[in-house]
Formats: C-alpha cells, structure tokens, sequence
C-alpha cells in the first residue's frame, strides 16, 4: 500500500523528474496507480496539476504517493576525472 506524502514533498518529486527527465511510480489516493515522467506542474484556479508525458494530468492533492522507479546511482561510475 502506498504513503501518504506532503504535498510539497509530491511537488518537489514531480519538478525534479520534469527536471532530470526521471521516471516515477505514482500512487493516487482511489488506489490507482501508474509509472510515468512528469513534464510539468503548474497552478490552475488555485490547485496545483501535474502534468504527465503519457497519462492525463492530475491535481496534485488526489497523489497520494510518487517516487523515482529507479533510485539514483550514487557511485561515480560514468563521471569524468577533471584536469
């Protein structure tokens, strides 16, 4: 089952993967859930939407849950030695 997260901590999470190009897995609070890349978040009459690149937009209070499908390398492999 999913975590219910703040909404600041779903906006952080949607911007850095619109950002970095990240692949997600979002949770919506019915239950449903998907794994997509957020393009965008913006404000619309005052509620905050994430825009997706290959789902329907989503008001950011109905995501429950949404984190990175793959967590981020922290070894320095692929990193280039500077001069």
């Amino acid at each position: 089952m999913g975590h219910i997260l703040d909404r600041c901590d779903v906006i952080d999470l949607l911007e850095e993967s619109a950002r970095l190009r990240r692949v997600l897995n979002v949770e919506l609070k019915g239950g449903r859930h998907f794994v997509d890349e957020a393009a965008d978040v913006v404000t619309e009459d005052h509620e905050d939407w994430a825009v997706f690149r290959a789902h329907e937009r989503v008001r950011v209070a109905d995501i429950s849950f949404c984190g990175p499908v793959d967590t981020p390398d922290p070894s320095y492999r692929g990193k280039t030695r500077g001069a």
